[in-house]
């Protein structure tokens, strides 16, 4: 882990300040996670030109605009598929994807998936506030039960998601969730995550004031801050548990930590293995095109066909 800087953490030195004032509700938990967030990066001397961010859709998605570095805003649900892109032609950046319980548990859940189960080295921060909130206050995949929402008048009767849950069992080498209340825990767990060589995936309980407090009669912002720590389950307050995933309340910290070998990793392990024995199966569609016009289609075999009927062009082809 790369040591401190001698130098004071100014947040300013990280935003862009042309776009204040921001758009965030006052209370919004996710200014809290994004000053925790930067924090981790100044701790672990990560250059700005080395850090890509990549988020989604809603109020997560607009969280990412103010870092001052290189920053892509994609399409509902698909920020881990623009960073696993990403990250594979630019395997020498810090990939970073910052998303929303929405954006990322509902449109864009196989996504998460499978992101976890190839382990990419990327770091995913879910931003879970339990609602939709920038679209009009509907329920969300974390919404808990009984709780009041838009699309839920008379309370929600679905249980929420478990995100941390479903990315271990989905094969995250990292998962971690912290509140916002314990921002210096918070700042650490971030930095563990981006120092963690593989998929690393942190869930933070954010807080929606205007919306989802409101709506459920769960005060002003201090007191939803407060009542965060009273939904941690009381083995929990910012260290690891022996148990996680057991009903009772969240777990916080690290959840699991275990080594596997990286998707970028392996993935050019192939690549080199079959560039090096010159492999026939490493074509290129220039090439592989000229096969195919090299072999007449048979009549009534339709575009791309051999003479021989059932027989396809790529399997005259050495090594396909």
């Amino acid at each position: 882990m790369a040591e401190v800087k001698d130098t004071a953490f100014d947040i300013r030195d990280y935003l862009r300040e042309d776009l204040f004032p921001h758009f965030m509700c006052a209370g919004c938990g996710h200014g809290i996670a994004l000053r925790a967030f930067l924090w981790a990066v100044h701790e672990q001397e990560i250059p700005l030109d080395q850090l890509a961010v990549v988020s989604g859709i809603g109020c997560s998605g607009r969280t990412a605009a103010y870092i001052d570095t290189n920053t892509v805003h994609v399409t509902h649900g698909r920020p881990l598929t623009f960073a696993t892109g990403l990250k594979l032609a630019r395997p020498d950046l810090h990939v970073v994807v910052i998303t929303g319980d929405g954006d990322c548990l509902a449109i864009g859940g196989n996504h998460l998936i499978h992101a976890c189960r190839r382990n990419l080295d990327i770091t995913c921060i879910l931003l879970n506030n339990e609602i939709y909130g920038m679209t009009g206050g509907q329920a969300s995949p974390t919404t808990s039960e009984a709780r009041y929402t838009t699309t839920t008048p008379l309370g929600n009767h679905e249980p929420g998601f478990d995100a941390c849950q479903l990315a271990a069992a989905a094969g995250a080498s990292f998962v971690g969730r912290e509140i916002t209340m314990h921002t210096p825990a918070l700042k650490d767990l971030f930095k563990q995550g981006l120092s963690h060589h593989g998929f690393s995936f942190i869930e933070v309980i954010s807080s929606c004031t205007e919306i989802y407090g409101r709506k459920n009669d769960l005060g002003n912002s201090p007191e939803m801050v407060v009542g965060q720590k009273a939904g941690l389950r009381p083995d929990s307050y910012g260290g690891p548990v022996d148990e996680p995933f057991v009903p009772g309340g969240w777990e916080t910290g690290v959840l699991t930590r275990k080594e596997r070998k990286e998707y970028a990793d392996a993935y050019r392990q192939v690549v080199e293995t079959a560039q090096g024995a010159g492999h026939e199966c490493i074509r290129t569609p220039v090439a592989i095109e000229r096969q195919r016009r090299s072999v007449p289609a048979a009549r009534g075999q339709g575009f791309g066909r051999c003479p021989s009927p059932g027989r396809a062009v790529c399997g005259s082809v050495p090594g396909l």
